[in-house]
């Protein structure tokens, strides 16, 4: 689950991450009456979505008066952000963060993440501040620097301080560093973060270390202890089909193909959306239905996937182990006669009640495409949908 900045800012500072005195604006009026009580001389505008680059893309602006902070709120309430992250259709804005100016004298980069390989909690740090990390990786890889953390001890001083050095910091601003990060490593375990990014983190004039930016995303699996994380969702941000699954427990994820895909197992739904770009197709979707689905679960998931008005074609792809290969046929014969089925469909049914299952789709009287294998029905599916 993601938030915005100026949540993701607000939670950190319960922690003592320092961040910019600022506030929220639905509207312009609001945003003038925010910058008004901040006082100036400077102010920055900046777009709430979720998604990175919003300065590249104009939702960051610079205002020194009132009137231009009027200017900039009154273009960007309501743009269609588009960022590199948010894809060619961009994303609608519909709030800001005013926020004080700052006395900018570095901008760095910081950010905790999961490294599931080594089961630990990574700290990584870097002198380009203010660039995608993704960049820097690729280019400068000698300039990210890292620290993993024991989860039984914890975040170290000498790991911070490692980190302060390693990015030219020195006097008392190493000092204000490790307690920051020792803040945000807080921050992230007790909430249980999956990512959390300050970028840039700024070394003011004075040596104060501050978040300039910040960016939290949070485990989902862990949302049930954190009611007031999941408080701070906000739908308009996400894709309507993901918010439609996750009412029904479903794991999906939209995908920019025209090849719907029902499987159950994450691992099984991996290796379907590569056997369809094995033979040249583009998946639409991710779509788990799990170990436990029930018809409705199965049916929603059809109509999830036929709702997105790019999919040419499905390819339901079962092994029947926990999940019942009959419970997945009635799921998607009732989901079919309800929706009408206007695309190809290729269904590969192998496991538990495989054949009381392929009965089921049988005598269904829908025009379904049987596959043998992986490879067969993903050979069939993006024929069909090629017109072959």
């Amino acid at each position: 689950m993601k938030i915005h900045e100026y949540q993701a800012k607000a939670l950190l500072g319960q922690y003592g991450v320092v961040i910019p005195k600022g506030g929220v604006a639905f509207n312009v009026d609001e945003a003038l009456k925010v910058a008004q009580d901040l006082g100036g001389p400077v102010w920055v505008v900046k777009a709430q979505i979720h998604a990175g680059g919003r300065g590249k893309g104009g939702g960051v602006k610079l205002a020194k008066s009132l009137d231009e902070v009027r200017a900039h709120a009154e273009a960007i309430l309501g743009m269609q952000l588009i960022t590199h992250q948010t894809g060619p259709e961009g994303q609608e804005v519909k709030r800001l963060w005013i926020e004080e100016g700052a006395d900018i004298a570095r901008e760095l980069y910081l950010g905790v993440v999961l490294d599931r390989e080594k089961s630990q909690i990574c700290f990584m740090a870097s002198t380009e501040g203010g660039m995608e990390i993704e960049k820097v990786a690729a280019e400068t890889p000698e300039k990210i620097l890292k620290e993993w953390v024991d989860p039984t001890v914890g975040l170290a001083d000498y790991q911070a301080r490692n980190l302060a050095f390693g990015l030219g910091l020195s006097g008392k601003t190493v000092g204000k560093a490790v307690k920051f990060m020792r803040a945000l490593y807080a921050a992230f375990v007790e909430k249980d973060c999956a990512l959390a990014e300050i970028n840039p983190l700024v070394i003011t004039g004075g040596g104060d270390v501050i978040a300039l930016d910040a960016k939290i995303n949070f485990d989902d699996n862990a949302l049930y202890r954190h009611p007031d994380i999941m408080a701070l969702r906000d739908l308009d941000e996400e894709d309507p089909k993901e918010i439609e699954a996750s009412k029904f427990d479903l794991n999906y994820i939209s995908l920019d193909g025209n090849i719907g895909c029902m499987v159950n197992g994450a691992g099984l739904a991996m290796a379907t959306m590569d056997i369809i770009k094995h033979f040249e197709g583009e998946p639409a979707n991710f779509l788990d239905v799990g170990g436990g689905a029930t018809t409705e679960k199965v049916t929603a998931g059809f109509k999830i996937i036929l709702s997105d008005p790019n999919v040419k074609g499905v390819f339901v792809n079962i092994f029947g182990g926990i999940m019942r290969c009959d419970i997945i046929a009635e799921g998607v014969v009732a989901a079919a006669k309800e929706l009408g089925l206007e695309v190809p469909v290729v269904v590969r049914l192998a496991g538990t009640n495989v054949e009381e299952g392929k009965q089921i789709l049988a005598e269904s009287g829908l025009d379904l495409i049987a596959a043998e294998d992986m490879a067969d029905g993903a050979r069939k599916i993006v024929a069909a949908v090629a017109g072959k």
